[in-house]
């Protein structure tokens, strides 16, 4: 039986080709898509294409942005078996993650992919992870369930958790890199699953597709560095109507000491402002109680984030304080995997 799959092109490189007569790049029409990638027609797979209005360039991507295109393919989930959405890279990681959380109940598969170099230009990659993203939303097993019912992102002969992803090069091919969880299929010759890593629902889970369209966007990221002063950390920290602050320490979740640092975060968390510990690190995963100077923050009160990338606690934070839960049940799901995005 063959896959029916719904590409949405929200904006972003691949959908650029080289304008003939000006040499000017200029929006590529995907509803054109057979005629421009014959070897589509070999896979078991029929497609239709929906563009956003307008498109969007990544780096202007918003919350906003996530929910319409969530509800989109929630208004569309019955009618498809699979969701391949094109992005463009600087914000990708961003978007899949959050999609990840927002969804509840995800059956069906929703492939994330890109391109370095428009899909129009000869020497392009945007083309094999098209094609290939399209393959994996419509794969099935023998008994007709999808192969990867869950937000992934395919790009450079890997397939990645979407919430797992970083974007690690501006002008490698490889531009995403999961660097705490193995990649859910390696793409050669043959697409080779890893099916233990892939996350399946419960047979007897409920199947209706839900959204949280309520999202908080009252958080902010930290980044500490040998010098960052006491002026500037309570500005931020300071910050009217704020709700969480995404702390990147150092290795295995260190900060500085110093009373003041200390007192300033102290002062934020008795406010109910929740502070998120994650590693500034590529890989590792943060262990607040080896050293003095992540035990500190344990004793007074910061939560771990554990191995998550910080595209992962934005989104989720954003996730669950748009759930307007208790704070103690909120900083408790911080420390759960509800997506995968922990290793526990």
């Amino acid at each position: 039986m063959r896959s029916s799959i719904l590409i949405i092109y929200t904006g972003g490189t691949i959908g650029m080709q080289t304008d003939t007569a000006t040499g000017a790049l200029i929006p590529f029409d995907f509803s054109g898509i057979y005629e421009e990638f014959p070897s589509l027609k070999r896979l078991n797979v029929s497609i239709d294409v929906h563009t956003l209005s307008p498109v969007i360039d990544s780096s202007n991507v918003s919350p906003e942005n996530w929910v319409t295109l969530a509800t989109l393919i929630r208004d569309n989930y019955t009618r498809y078996d699979g969701f391949v959405v094109l992005h463009g890279t600087d914000t990708m990681s961003y978007t899949a993650s959050a999609l990840s959380f927002m969804f509840e109940n995800l059956t069906k598969p929703v492939v994330f992919t890109g391109s370095q170099i428009p899909i129009g230009v000869l020497r392009t990659d945007g083309r094999e992870n098209l094609i290939t993203a399209i393959e994996i939303a419509g794969a099935r097993d023998a008994a007709g369930r999808p192969l990867v019912p869950e937000v992934s992102l395919y790009f450079q002969n890997h397939l990645f958790r979407a919430n797992r992803t970083t974007k690690r090069s501006a002008e490698a091919l490889s531009a995403f890199y999961s660097f705490n969880f193995p990649p859910l299929a390696d793409v050669g010759v043959n697409i080779s699953y890893n099916q233990g890593l892939i996350h399946h629902p419960e047979p007897s889970a409920e199947q209706e597709l839900r959204v949280a369209t309520e999202l908080s966007t009252e958080v902010c990221v930290i980044k500490l560095f040998p010098g960052i002063s006491k002026p500037i950390l309570s500005a931020i920290l300071s910050t009217p109507n704020l709700k969480a602050v995404i702390l990147e320490t150092y290795g295995a979740g260190n900060a500085p000491t110093s009373p003041w640092f200390i007192e300033l975060l102290q002062e934020a968390i008795n406010r109910g402002v929740i502070v998120l510990n994650i590693t500034q690190c590529k890989g590792g995963c943060v262990s607040m109680e080896l050293y003095e100077t992540g035990l500190r923050l344990l004793q007074i009160g910061v939560t771990s984030g554990y191995d998550m990338s910080t595209e992962a606690a934005v989104t989720k934070l954003m996730y669950l304080l748009g759930k307007k839960l208790p704070i103690e049940e909120t900083k408790e799901l911080l420390r759960t995997s509800l997506r995968g995005e922990i290793t526990r």
